[in-house]
């Protein structure tokens, strides 16, 4: 068996021992006769798999009790309508940091349902940092403020939880999430698309204080209404049943690794392996203060596009797959989430020298 070093941004890579799981379970889960790709989602068996990876999930990130864990659809961006839609239901306002051009996009969908203001954005910056805010930043009577928490495009992550008072704060981890502990309670909000760091693509996390819960637009789609998901047990209609399957063995792999703290500790070695080098030499140069530089996603150019794409051409050929750029920004970027071996970029780091040593700047 040949693996490749995956750097997609998303759908990324599984860690193996999952992916191994997966195929034992694929023609009989435990004795059931079926995959979990064919089960009743209604079916005792699969009910069993569902309600384990909502306790392996709150588990993992101490998730607590006044908190609801849904299992959705859509991606991460259909919570871009679903979150003001449910949320922006008392003064019909909300304040948006714009770090990046998911953030962006978020922004944009909530003005069409209330008065939305951005509260700070990086754009004149071409998003190379994550703008610094404190509770003056927003008004008084939004109803909530939105982050993109981890910007994949531009590898960029928050430093920081911006202090919002009372102001629920909602939270776009989709390319964070489980890569390091986070304090749930200070969050109104939370929610991932999880085909970068949980499962395949098809499956999208909503985590959500209850209390935030019920007072949706009497005109929201009833798929998007958070309550109604909840009331369900996420099985109002047919989840996502085999990527939440995959996500729960994603947990227990974390879980047996010892945990986000230990979680952290690996993915913070990788990262420190690549911005090293970055930082000792002047061939690549890396577009992000390093006060807001992201774990997950590094981000890197020669200075040159033509370089730029052999780089990403000569890395494919070597099995270091989907470091091309973002088609918005260019260049390379390396997306080492969870399921990167450290072995993974120690051999990008190694191609990185042997590429500027074989292809000199005019």
């Amino acid at each position: 068996m040949s693996r490749v070093y995956n750097f997609s941004a998303g759908p990324s890579m599984l860690p193996l021992q999952v992916l191994e799981e997966c195929a034992k379970d694929m023609l009989d889960y435990k004795g059931s006769g079926m995959s979990v790709m064919e089960m009743s989602h209604r079916s005792p068996v699969y009910d069993e798999i569902i309600k384990d990876a909502e306790a392996k999930l709150r588990q993992l990130m101490n998730i607590p009790d006044n908190y609801k864990v849904l299992f959705l659809q859509g991606g991460a961006s259909t919570q871009f309508a679903a979150v003001p839609l449910n949320l922006m239901n008392k003064n019909k306002k909300a304040d948006y940091i714009v770090s990046g051009q998911f953030s962006g996009k978020a922004q944009k969908e909530a003005t069409k349902y209330g008065d939305v203001k951005i509260a700070a954005s990086s754009k004149d910056a071409n998003f190379s940092f994550v703008p610094k805010t404190d509770r003056s930043s927003f008004r008084e009577d939004a109803d909530y403020v939105h982050i993109c928490f981890n910007n994949t495009i531009y590898g960029t992550k928050f430093p920081y939880i911006p202090d919002t008072g009372d102001i629920p704060l909602v939270a776009d981890m989709s390319s964070c999430i489980i890569s390091e502990p986070v304090d749930v309670s200070k969050f109104g909000m939370i929610y991932a698309g999880a085909q970068k760091n949980m499962a395949p693509a098809g499956l999208t996390v909503v985590i959500i204080r209850e209390d935030l819960m019920g007072n949706a637009r009497e005109d929201i789609p009833v798929m998007l209404d958070y309550k109604t998901m909840a009331d369900n047990d996420s099985m109002y209609n047919t989840p996502p049943c085999y990527c939440i399957y995959v996500a729960k063995l994603v947990y227990e792999w974390i879980l047996g690794l010892g945990g986000l703290e230990k979680m952290k500790e690996m993915n913070q070695k990788k990262a420190a392996l690549l911005y090293d080098y970055l930082d000792s030499q002047d061939y690549y140069i890396a577009p992000v203060q390093k006060e807001s530089r992201s774990m997950m996603n590094v981000t890197f150019v020669t200075g040159d596009a033509d370089l730029d794409k052999k780089f990403a051409k000569e890395a494919d050929a070597q099995g270091l797959k989907n470091l091309k750029g973002h088609r918005s920004v260019g260049g390379m970027r390396a997306s080492i989430y969870n399921a990167m071996p450290y072995e993974g970029v120690e051999k990008l780091v190694e191609f990185m020298k042997e590429f500027a040593k074989n292809n000199p700047k005019a």
